[in-house]
């Protein structure tokens, strides 16, 4: 299967003690893939493939997950990672002729098709009728002991001399606050990778400011993004809230070219 990757979340720990990143993307036609589990970080370098970059993979429905979108790879390490679309002048026509093909606007609508057992709907792209804010929330900022504990023996004993070093977890949340095309209000956290990245750099640059780090992240989301840019964002719920949560969806990613015409996209 070709994919366009449009979604890489942060590495979380999974409840198997590895290290996992949730991909998604979409085909040529603009049918949603999310390609789960992906031990990202330990694909060769060649296969670290980026977003709105083209991938060919053999998949197979992954059976352990009613989500209909969901694959697992039948062998990542033979993912084949080809051509990216580049941001064309940051309007981003040519992924705009794929990532666009449907858009949601009405988040009612869209979680009743995700509590749809029928249709069940696990990855979308919304379009909010108006941000907010942006805010952020101070977490715990250690992993589980345990999953840490279990993932620290597994690699113990796969590379003794050079064991794999899990990633850092975020010690904070981020959210945007939003209203949908029927005014209804909400309040969704983001897992984005480019998320968590960009918070460690902002860090970086701060010389350990946390404040400052935290403030740069929503200049970045709220400041821009939101006000001076086209975005949307890519939406995705979680297998173990799916059909308990209220609201299942998170924000997996954002879309964020800057706003063109409609006569330039005709």
């Amino acid at each position: 299967m070709k994919i366009l990757i449009t979604v890489k979340t942060y590495p979380t720990l999974s409840s198997k003690y590895d290290e996992l990143v949730c991909t998604a993307g979409l085909t040529e036609e603009g049918r949603w893939i999310r390609l789960y589990p992906i031990p990202f970080r330990k694909l060769d370098y060649e296969q670290r493939y980026q977003r709105y970059q083209w991938i060919e993979a053999d998949v197979e429905r992954n059976e352990s997950d009613f989500r209909p979108e969901t694959y697992r790879a039948i062998n990542y390490e033979r993912i084949i990672v080809g051509n990216k679309i580049e941001p064309d002048g940051d309007a981003w026509f040519e992924r705009r002729s794929i990532v666009l093909k449907k858009v949601y606007t009405n988040l009612g609508r869209l979680i009743a098709e995700a509590k749809d057992k029928t249709i069940c709907t696990s990855l979308a792209v919304f379009k909010p009728a108006k941000i907010l804010d942006f805010i952020y929330k101070e977490v715990d900022r250690e992993w589980d002991k345990k999953k840490l504990q279990g993932l620290q023996q597994l690699n113990l004993f796969k590379d003794s001399e050079n064991p794999f070093e899990v990633v850092k977890k975020l010690p904070y949340k981020f959210s945007y606050v939003f209203v949908d095309d029927g005014e209804r209000e909400s309040t969704m956290m983001i897992e984005d990778w480019e998320t968590g990245q960009l918070f460690w750099n902002c860090l970086a640059r701060a010389e350990g400011d946390e404040a400052k780090a935290c403030a740069d992240v929503k200049k970045k989301y709220f400041d821009d993004f939101a006000k001076t840019k086209d975005l949307h964002f890519f939406l995705g719920t979680t297998k173990e809230f799916h059909f308990v949560s209220p609201n299942p969806f998170i924000i997996v990613g954002t879309f964020h070219p800057k706003p063109v015409t409609q006569e330039r996209l005709i």
